[in-house]
């Protein structure tokens, strides 16, 4: 009994079989057959080895939602060089809510305003970067991915002595509410006032004035490999004594998740404009280095994403398949033509070789005359 259950289990799984096998003495091998089939191999290896390299690379999805963080501080990385000596000048940050964040994190040191060459090469670049990142936006995808992590040329302490040095280098850290705010950095340090803010700047003429700046680095939250801010490099040369320049900065949370790196940031884009006081034509203002900056309500996710496995084999059964029944296709209309093309030929041939010999094909149908004599 189970032997015949498993012959009639075999029988119907045998009836199901949907792919006909045709006996070898059925097929017939041509050399055209054979040059088709290369081909095809051909193509489906080197179609299959590209996909492989799509299923290889990733890209990066971005999506949008609100963000819900109120409590949290933010964090201002700074590193600007300003052309004036360090007691002449100070910098803190005023938000919306009238509250001064005191600058203690952030250290003054006197330094050169030109750079050395090693340092001006590493400007260049990164300038360079900045162009291209305002053409090819894609160009920020290939950051993220690849996670630069080289780092500028560390600033060593100039040899020359601290009052020989007519610039002031301002770096470090501050950390602020999240809130709209304004870092700033004019002439004289700031005081406490009890109407606002204010900087103590009577003892400082206005002939030494010179906010000619060079923003090495500014950037807000934590500081992550392969993200350049669009000031990073930025350098301004003041053309008069009393100058203001304003950067309106509009700063985007951000959640980044790669293969390589996974954190929380923020990045911003900058609106510029400077102007030179001069109240006697109506330009009021005081001279400085004003930063406005506001935070977004929206949160920016950014995820690499990569081509799932099933996606990948679906898309090779796809090339392999297309390919032979494209190509067979292919051959069998051509053999079609060819065969359409030989037997009208093969049929002239025919009808010539039907008529006598020496006799033309057309004159066939006439008997030739001849002459009899009567006896």
């Amino acid at each position: 009994m189970r032997r015949l259950t498993r012959k009639k289990a075999l029988t119907l799984v045998k009836e199901l079989d949907a792919f006909p096998k045709v006996p070898d003495s059925y097929v017939e091998s041509t050399a055209s057959g054979g040059t088709v089939s290369l081909i095809a191999f051909t193509l489906m290896a080197i179609l299959a080895f590209l996909e492989f390299f799509v299923y290889r690379n990733t890209w990066m999805k971005y999506e949008y939602e609100v963000d819900k963080d109120f409590t949290s501080k933010l964090k201002i990385n700074v590193d600007i060089t300003v052309a004036m000596r360090c007691q002449y000048i100070g910098a803190d940050v005023l938000d919306l809510a009238e509250t001064m964040v005191a600058s203690d994190g952030l250290k003054y040191e006197p330094a050169n305003f030109e750079l050395p060459p090693e340092h001006r090469l590493w400007h260049m670049t990164l300038l360079h970067i900045q162009e291209r990142l305002r053409v090819e936006h894609s160009l920020q995808d290939l950051l993220f991915k690849t996670a630069i992590k080289e780092a500028p040329p560390a600033q060593t302490r100039s040899e020359e002595s601290p009052s020989s040095l007519r610039a002031c280098r301002i770096h470090g850290h501050m950390y602020v509410n999240k809130v709209a705010g304004n870092f700033h950095i004019t002439v004289g340090k700031s005081i406490p006032h009890p109407r606002g803010h204010a900087h103590l700047a009577a003892l400082v003429s206005h002939d030494s004035y010179n906010f000619s700046h060079r923003i090495d680095h500014l950037s807000f939250g934590e500081a992550i490999p392969g993200l350049i801010s669009p000031l990073d490099g930025t350098e301004k040369v003041s053309p008069d004594s009393n100058h203001m320049f304003q950067y309106f900065i509009t700063i985007v949370p951000t959640k980044l998740n790669t293969y390589g790196i996974s954190a929380e940031t923020h990045q911003y884009s900058v609106t510029e404009r400077e102007r030179a006081i001069n109240h006697a034509a109506g330009s009021h203002g005081v001279s400085g280095i004003f930063m406005k900056y506001d935070i977004s309500s929206l949160m920016v996710k950014v995820t690499e994403q990569h081509m799932p496995l099933w996606q990948f084999l679906v898309r090779l059964c796809g090339i392999i398949g297309g390919i032979f029944s494209t190509t067979g296709m292919v051959h069998s209309l051509v053999g079609f033509l060819v065969d359409v093309i030989c037997c009208r030929f093969q049929m002239g041939i025919y009808k010539r070789l039907d008529a006598p010999p020496n006799v033309p094909a057309d004159d066939q149908n006439t008997l030739p005359t001849e002459n009899f004599s009567q006896e």
